[in-house]
């Protein structure tokens, strides 16, 4: 279960190791599901896992190309103990109020990209106002 608790993204720990940081737009999300697919699990997520933790970061990627200005920025680490991803939009920004639920009936199309990233991953920081959004989501290697 993810941690529900929203706070402003902190700075990557200390020893963290960069594994990819990339710049994105419609055009390029399924690539870079894959390349962040590849270097999760060649920091040491298999399994279940993995995919949990790929679909977190497909969805943060498609939330800021339909709702954060069309493109964003990626930043993917692991600091020995967990994968993390960050993920940057200059979209208009949302009310990140402690909620990632989703908006709209559960019939309803869209409005569910926070809510299943909160529920694939261990942990996630949403951070959102007029200048964007920041989401960061991380896993732990066991």
């Amino acid at each position: 279960m993810a941690d529900h608790h929203i706070s402003p993204p902190a700075d990557p720990s200390a020893g963290a190791v960069g594994l990819l940081e990339s710049r994105f737009d419609a055009t390029g999300v399924t690539a870079l599901r894959h390349r962040v697919a590849d270097c999760a699990e060649a920091a040491g997520l298999h399994g279940e896992r993995l995919d949990d933790f790929v679909l977190a970061v497909y969805e943060l990627l498609t939330n800021a190309v339909r709702h954060g200005g069309g493109s964003g920025g990626l930043r993917l680490w692991h600091d020995g103990k967990r994968v993390a991803c960050e993920v940057v939009d200059r979209g208009r920004g949302f009310d990140a109020d402690g909620r990632v639920e989703p908006r709209g009936p559960a019939a309803a199309p869209g409005g569910w990209g926070l809510f299943l990233a909160d529920k694939l991953t261990d942990s996630i920081e949403v951070a959102s106002g007029p200048e964007g959004t920041t989401v960061r989501v991380a896993t732990a290697l066991r």
